[in-house]
């Protein structure tokens, strides 16, 4: 049921997209926090509809098909605006593009492997890897206007590495699986 609260939390992500890019087009200090603070509640539906979804007996197709892809676009477009106006710095490209690449792959392989009827759970390394995204994306989001004790530029950088070595971990077991599920497919 597409009217779910869990695929309605889940519609609220993509929804509140354009308030974090147009943010970017904005000066001053208050369009920084409020794409922060709109990113953060994002990210928590992304726990509360998962949650919501499996303690109400609400888990629908729909909800599974859309969750994971409104997690790709809330994080690839934070992503995209932030190397756009240069809120990370060289080196916080590569991890950026680490993750990216490896949504693009995972996805593909999800859909691959729902043609053969094969699961792909996330894992909890997965999980860690999202925690890790879901930090360092709103604190890049504020960036130089947090609190100059935090070095925000720089946690929020560490963050994103974390995440970028994570995602290279279940991104290669992702493929792992998935090829295991092609030379079966094969025999």
């Amino acid at each position: 049921m597409i009217t779910s609260l869990p695929n309605l939390l889940t519609l609220s992500r993509i929804a509140v997209i354009p308030i974090v890019v147009g943010s970017f087009y904005l000066d001053g200090e208050w369009p920084r926090w409020v794409a922060c603070w709109v990113f953060v509640a994002a990210a928590v539906t992304d726990w509360f509809d998962g949650h919501l979804a499996r303690s109400r007996n609400q888990v629908s197709s729909f909800g599974r098909f859309l969750d994971p892809i409104a997690d790709k676009l809330l994080v690839g477009s934070t992503l995209f605006m932030l190397a756009t106006f240069d809120r990370i710095g060289p080196a916080g490209i590569l991890p950026a593009l680490v993750i990216l690449l490896r949504e693009i792959l995972v996805s593909g392989l999800r859909e691959f492997l729902a043609e053969l009827r094969v699961s792909m759970p996330v894992t909890k390394l997965a999980k860690w890897k999202t925690g890790f995204q879901m930090v360092a994306l709103p604190v890049l989001l504020v960036g130089d206007v947090g609190p100059e004790i935090l070095h925000p530029k720089d946690l929020g950088e560490l963050c994103l590495w974390i995440a970028a070595v994570l995602t290279m971990i279940t991104g290669w077991d992702y493929l792992m699986a998935g090829m295991a599920a092609l030379r079966k497919e094969r025999s």
